[in-house]
C-alpha cells in the first residue's frame, strides 16, 4: 500500500496533503495492486495525459492478475492558464470496483491532482 501512495503521489505530484491520497485509494481496487498492476495501470494513465483526446478511453488489463481497468479523457480545459485535463478512471482488481473523475493541471512539466475547490475557482 505504501507503494501505491509513493507512486501517485510522485507521478501526479498533488498539492493534496497526503492524507488526501488515502481518503481517495481507501477500499478502492488500487490498495489490491501488485507492481505490475500498478504499472500498467500508470502507464496507461501517463498515455492518455500525454496523448488522449476528448471522449476516447484507453484501457489496460493484466492477465496474471486479472486486474484491469481504464482512463476516459473526459474534457480538455484552462485552469489559471495551465493546460488542465479530466479524466473518468475506473479499475477492477481482486472484486473491488471503483469509478473516480479527476481534474489534473500541468505545471511544470508534471500533472498535478486539482481539488474540487480548486476545480471551481
Amino acid at each position: 500500500m505504501k507503494f501505491v501512495f509513493a507512486i501517485l503521489i510522485a507521478v501526479a505530484a498533488a498539492p493534496a496533503a497526503a492524507q488526501n491520497w488515502v481518503a481517495l485509494l481507501k477500499n478502492t481496487p488500487a490498495e489490491r495492486f501488485d507492481e505490475e498492476d500498478l504499472r500498467l495501470f500508470m502507464d496507461n494513465a501517463r498515455k492518455v495525459l500525454a496523448e488522449g483526446k476528448e471522449n476516447e478511453t484507453s484501457s489496460w488489463e493484466n492477465p496474471k492478475t486479472r486486474a484491469r481497468g481504464d482512463v476516459t479523457l473526459l474534457r480538455i480545459f484552462e485552469s489559471k492558464g495551465l493546460p488542465c485535463k479530466e479524466v473518468r478512471v475506473h479499475n477492477e482488481a481482486q472484486g473491488r470496483k471503483n469509478t473516480s473523475k479527476l481534474a489534473l493541471c500541468q505545471v511544470e512539466g508534471k500533472w498535478r491532482l486539482l481539488s474540487a475547490s480548486q476545480l471551481k475557482k
